[in-house]
């Protein structure tokens, strides 16, 4: 079996960085021109595309993040419930709050203010972006999808009314 050569090989590091083909392409050393027809080659080449798996299971492992991982993220973010997390009365974060409802916390924000009467607090606990976890999830899911499929099973009966053409006319 033929080994990569070594501009693959960069090719492949280069692509681990941002899953942009052509651009790994050009910082691999492909010309800028043909970039894009090198990266949609490399990317179709059985040996390239194994070694990019290999790459991309040893990166996995060594990061420890996988599909499981990331889905599991989104679902805490995209299925929290605020009152679970925060108490309303006050702005805090509740005490029972899960460690699944607080990694949804995006950031908190405390902010002590003068007053007649003393200082007031003023709090702010952002959440991250449910609205964008739930799409992430539903394109994962192909719930989004925008063709629709037709499935049709019925004969279709083609009638030759034209009738016999006399070919000396």
């Amino acid at each position: 079996m033929r080994k990569l050569t070594e501009k693959q090989k960069r090719f492949v590091e280069e692509y681990l960085i941002d899953l942009n083909g052509t651009q790994a392409a050009i910082r691999a050393g492909y010309s800028p021109k043909t970039a894009a027809e090198q990266a949609s080659r490399l990317l179709k080449n059985v040996k390239v595309r194994a070694y990019i798996d290999e790459r991309m299971a040893e990166l996995s492992k060594r990061t420890g993040v996988n599909q499981e991982r990331v889905l599991r993220e989104l679902a805490r973010i995209a299925f929290v419930n605020a009152p679970d997390l925060i108490d309303m009365t006050n702005a805090t974060i509740r005490e029972d709050a899960t460690i699944d409802d607080t990694a949804t916390i995006a950031s908190v924000k405390v902010k002590i203010i003068p007053t007649e009467n003393g200082q007031g607090v003023e709090r702010e606990i952002r959440l991250a972006d449910k609205i964008r976890a739930l799409d992430l999830l539903g394109k994962r899911f192909a719930m989004w999808t925008e063709r629709q499929q037709i499935d049709a099973n019925f004969g279709i009966q083609i009638i030759d009314d034209i009738g016999g053409i006399d070919e000396a006319d």
